[in-house]
């Protein structure tokens, strides 16, 4: 599956992702992680830095799936509001899963400052916006949830949201817990600093087959060499599916556009993250060298073309709606792009060892915030391979 089209902004201001050579010969190590976007690199520098021997395989380029199409905001809020999820897995559970994300975003920023990656990584206020008057109530459950649970937030009225921005809405809660980041910057940087930990990286690698069990895994390189190991872990994705012989989710295609540099965001209060509790909802971020991402106007995949032939429409209208929010704002498109995500039915990651396939770990991170879930997958996996364990691990096991 081709997981993205168009071009992302990452690749439009970073250029094309580094090349590392394929794997020629058989080898060993602790862990094999499969996958080389930002939740196999995020394991790897995690395991390195435990003093664990990695090797970490792609069968492309390092960096260049769909981590490249993620438009990389950092929040700690799901895709489905903890008073929803509270009924579903219980008040208690579902606020620990909100506090883990929350949690997540201040790793990553720990991340960074010890791996000294620069990867524009920038704390941000988060503002959640009623689309219309029918979501005020719902947003009011969610505020004295959250509120009850200790999570920092605010309820803000029509008034206060147009003393600061430049649309009209009802409501909108807004929390100072939220980040954006570089991701294709975060995944190279991480990537540099695993192998100087002993890591090492092969791209264009693809696996063909695999074996593993609690005394160890073998794996068959497509080009002829082996691998074996003492765990596998797999971060490919939504590719994940076909390792787990499970679906454990639905396939949406999602499509986003970038400005060219802004040099005004009146209007646009503190340069917030935004989304919309629209279905499916908009959500716009800005970046250090001063654009603007919008992405949104989700649909069902079913397959690369049909997608992909979506995205000029789609693009015009992610730019008519946010020149509705921003009228203020000169907007002038760089770039678009579309790629394909996942949905799991709680909107939760499936993180683990599933009991069937005894010694293999997965990270699928469904939902809007993949990076955050990626940061919690890490040191799941981390403390599973340490044999330490992991408070968060039960609420994102696979047979929850």
């Amino acid at each position: 599956m081709e997981l993205r089209a168009g071009t992302p902004i990452w690749r439009l201001t970073n250029g094309p992702p580094a090349e590392y050579a394929p794997l020629a010969s058989d080898a060993e190590c602790d862990v094999v992680i499969i996958g080389g976007g930002i939740t196999g690199a995020l394991i790897g520098y995690e395991l390195s830095k435990a003093g664990r021997a990695c090797i970490l395989i792609d069968k492309g380029a390092i960096g260049s799936g769909s981590t490249s199409a993620s438009t990389a905001l950092l929040s700690y809020e799901l895709d489905i509001p903890m008073h929803q999820l509270a009924r579903r897995i219980g008040e208690n559970d579902a606020a620990a899963c909100y506090k883990t994300c929350r949690d997540s975003i201040a790793a990553i920023g720990a991340v960074v400052r010890d791996s000294g990656v620069d990867c524009e990584f920038v704390r941000r206020k988060s503002l959640y916006v009623a689309e219309d008057e029918n979501d005020v109530a719902e947003l009011e459950l969610e505020y004295a949830l959250r509120r009850k649970h200790g999570l920092n937030i605010e309820l803000l009225s029509r008034g206060e949201i147009a003393q600061h921005f430049s649309f009209n809405r009802p409501a909108a809660l807004l929390t100072p817990e939220a980040a954006e980041i570089d991701v294709v910057k975060l995944v190279e940087g991480l990537v540099k600093a695993s192998m100087k930990m002993g890591m090492r990286v092969y791209g264009r690698t693809r696996l063909a087959d695999y074996q593993s069990s609690v005394s160890g895994c073998q794996l068959s390189i497509a080009a002829g060499p082996r691998i074996v190991a003492r765990r596998i872990v797999f971060a490919t994705g939504y590719e994940s599916e076909k390792y787990l012989g499970k679906t454990m989710g639905a396939l949406k295609g999602t499509f986003a556009i970038a400005t060219e540099p802004i040099a005004d965001f009146s209007g646009w209060h503190e340069r917030c993250l935004i989304w919309t509790t629209a279905n499916p909802y908009l959500y716009l971020r800005t970046t250090c060298d001063g654009r603007a991402i919008i992405g949104g106007e989700d649909v069902d995949f079913q397959d690369e073309k049909r997608r992909d032939a979506l995205l000029p429409a789609k693009a015009a209208i992610l730019e008519r709606k946010f020149r509705g929010m921003f009228p203020s704002i000169r907007c002038e498109i760089a770039c678009a792009w579309t790629g394909t995500f996942g949905e799991s039915k709680d909107s939760l990651a499936y993180i683990g060892e599933p009991p069937w396939l005894p010694g293999t770990y997965f990270a699928l991170g469904y939902g809007g915030n993949g990076i955050a879930f990626s940061m919690v997958a890490a040191e799941i996996i981390r403390n599973a391979c340490l044999g330490k364990s992991n408070a968060a691990a039960r609420l994102f096991r696979f047979g929850r």
